[in-house]
């Protein structure tokens, strides 16, 4: 779905939002976290993901508009 609209990702990008998010929500749907980071000038990717101790599960990812969950690089703990 991702490569149809021209959005690539692979697991190392995945990884690298999780760990150097350029925004980070831990509240709006705790216990999950949800991190982001830029694709392009219009789109950040969304890693939905909760941590339980030293394990990190993936729950899904998604391109969203930037203006709409992302706010320039504000990172939020």
């Amino acid at each position: 779905m991702l490569k149809k609209h021209n959005f690539k990702s692979n697991k190392t990008f995945i990884k690298e939002i999780i760990t150097n998010p350029d925004h980070e929500d831990k509240v709006s749907d705790y216990p999950k976290i949800i991190a982001s980071k830029s694709l392009d000038s219009k789109h950040v990717l969304r890693v939905v993901y909760k941590q339980e101790d030293d394990i990190i599960t993936v729950i899904t990812f998604y391109p969203a508009p930037k203006g709409k969950y992302y706010q320039n690089e504000i990172k939020l703990q």
